[in-house]
């Protein structure tokens, strides 16, 4: 792995077509373009260490809730290289379907979880469909069973998983939401997860449409603009325009490098 610390993106998953009004809360009604929701997870090599970040879901859910899995995460971790047995770290960003899914595949991992996010998975809240439909009660309750194993560490805003890899949290999207930023070479790197699906999403101040607290999201959005310190460095958590800004490293995981500069710079 060498001493540099590298960050990948895997896309194993997409839906479409959508409609503006699925992706912006209030679009731009000159807007006529529609774009395709791409799914990642996404893997750091720093210390001689492979952490991951958030663990997608598998076939029996994207039959569910019709999307289309091109692979399984947990192979597209196999087509890398990475046995999930070798994962000891797992950054859960939030406890949607499409984050926290695979919980039970990674025997050897110890998951890193706001401590909000467990409580607004489990609360009141849960009793209401809207805030409950992106959450799937078998990934949350198997998180409650890896507490009961002594598997999850709890973080409470702000925390570190490794030298240089700290989660902080935003809430907006899901109460417990957390980013990830990453000390790299070209400087901290902030995978935004779901504070913005797109680029888009931050760029404009526009949320995506599944929001728990718009206020929460939109200080989310300056905390990632001063932990990354660039527009360059945050990298949203559904958008298939990753795949175009960055190298794609392998074919058969569908990986693109991230701690390389992206091709065109968002910097004005």
């Amino acid at each position: 792995m060498g001493n540099a610390t590298e960050i990948y993106a895997l896309r194993y998953a997409t839906m479409s077509p959508r409609t503006l009004h699925m992706n912006f809360l209030q679009p731009d009604p000159h807007d006529t373009t529609a774009q395709d929701l791409d799914y990642f997870v996404w893997l750091i090599r720093t210390g001689g260490r492979d952490i991951l970040v958030d663990t997608g879901f598998n076939a029996a859910e994207a039959e569910i809730r019709h999307r289309t899995l091109t692979r399984d995460p947990v192979d597209a971790l196999a087509s890398f290289g990475v046995d999930a047995a070798d994962i000891r770290d797992i950054i859960v960003t939030h406890l949607h379907y499409d984050h926290a899914g695979n919980l039970d595949r990674f025997p050897n991992a110890r998951f890193h979880l706001q401590e909000r996010e467990m409580a607004y998975a489990t609360g009141r809240c849960m009793c209401l469909g809207m805030l409950r439909y992106p959450f799937t009660v078998e990934h949350v309750t198997t998180m409650v069973r890896h507490v009961y194993g002594d598997r999850v560490t709890f973080h409470n805003g702000d925390g570190e998983v490794a030298p240089g890899v700290t989660v902080h949290r935003v809430g907006g999207h899901s109460d417990g939401l957390q980013v990830v930023r990453v000390d790299t070479a070209r400087g901290p790197v902030v995978l935004a997860s779901d504070a913005a699906h797109y680029y888009a999403n931050l760029q404009r101040r526009s949320p995506f449409p599944i929001v728990y607290n718009v206020g929460d999201m939109a200080q989310g959005w300056e905390t990632i603009e001063r932990l990354a310190g660039h527009p360059d460095r945050f990298i949203p958590g559904h958008d298939p325009l990753v795949t175009e800004l960055y190298p794609r490293v392998n074919e058969a995981a569908d990986a693109y490098a991230l701690h390389v500069a992206p091709w065109r710079s968002f910097a004005t």
